[in-house]
């Protein structure tokens, strides 16, 4: 054993049993991909394009809702063009299971195939769910900010294609 690893003897117990622990956990909310938006920011006011919000929330019907928590009906995305009905969502290679960078932990790795499957399902879902009412989607993988003209280009032809008014 290391000698900064923790013994069995020195290993602190948790205070809580193990379905409160859950509990806890579960209620913990992530802060956003906040570097990946940031960047994907910048990109769209260098490019001047105008006419978006971030995290608008866009109501969904109820059985969009997920398993549990059937009190919130709504998505959001990370970038909204409301007038156009457009909705970017930037997603994370890990997070998202990318093709290309996606990668699957050694370690408790059936915990973590099954969650990376819902968040796929979840996506696949959402997007289902928008395109029915009328909401065009954008995927975005995070690797792809690197090709700003390529991502500019897809966002400025999807903007173009819904009338405005």
């Amino acid at each position: 054993m290391h000698p900064w690893a923790e013994s069995e003897k020195t290993r602190m117990t948790d205070i809580f049993s193990k379905a409160k622990r859950s509990a806890v956990m579960a209620r913990i909310r992530a802060r956003g991909n906040k570097s990946t938006e940031l960047a994907f920011m910048h990109l769209l006011r260098r490019h001047s394009i105008t006419g978006w919000r971030r995290h608008m929330s866009i109501a969904l019907p109820k059985q969009i809702a997920s398993k549990g928590r059937s009190k919130s009906h709504k998505v959001r995305p990370d970038f909204v063009f409301p007038k156009a009905r457009v909705a970017i969502f930037l997603d994370g290679c890990f997070w998202h299971g990318c093709p290309l960078h996606g990668t699957s932990p050694v370690s408790n790795g059936t915990f973590w195939s099954t969650k990376l499957a819902a968040n796929q399902q979840r996506d696949r879902r959402i997007n289902r769910q928008l395109r029915i009412r009328r909401w065009s989607v954008i995927r975005v993988w995070e690797h792809q900010l690197g090709d700003g003209l390529r991502l500019i280009s897809k966002v400025r032809a999807t903007l173009g294609k819904v009338s405005v008014t």
